[in-house]
């Protein structure tokens, strides 16, 4: 069964970081790009950041560049996210997903990905 399976969301006070983790199992995903995306409640999903399938490339959208960082280790088929500086409109359920390429034409919408987490809640308190 191929899935993605995230971890490391929790409670932190504004200004504190967490490290979110995506281990893949069932096959191999060092070929895909994989994104990061989250969901407020009540809001639609949106679009995190993206890293290319070596790791050697990575896009972010403008409201988390410089604070987030994603990167990956194929050898253990893991992708991560690392978010310092948190804000509270930084809270939502985060999912990671699987590209369909190596390295997305936009990376930015969920239709160019095919495989998703089941999300981790990251919650920021002011």
């Amino acid at each position: 069964q191929v899935q993605l399976v995230e971890s490391g969301g929790g409670l932190v006070q504004a200004g504190g970081s967490l490290r979110l983790s995506c281990v893949a199992s069932g096959r191999t995903f060092s070929s895909n790009a994989m994104g990061w995306f989250r969901q407020a409640p009540g809001k639609e999903r949106e679009f995190v950041g993206v890293i290319g399938w070596s790791g050697g490339r990575t896009y972010y959208r403008e409201s988390v560049n410089g604070r987030f960082t994603i990167s990956r280790d194929n050898a253990k088929n893991t992708v991560y996210l690392q978010m310092n500086s948190l804000k509270p409109e930084d809270t939502a359920v985060y999912y990671c997903a699987a590209n369909k390429r190596p390295w997305p034409a936009g990376g930015r919408y969920g239709d160019e990905y095919d495989v998703w987490g089941q999300g981790t809640q990251v919650t920021v308190s002011s």
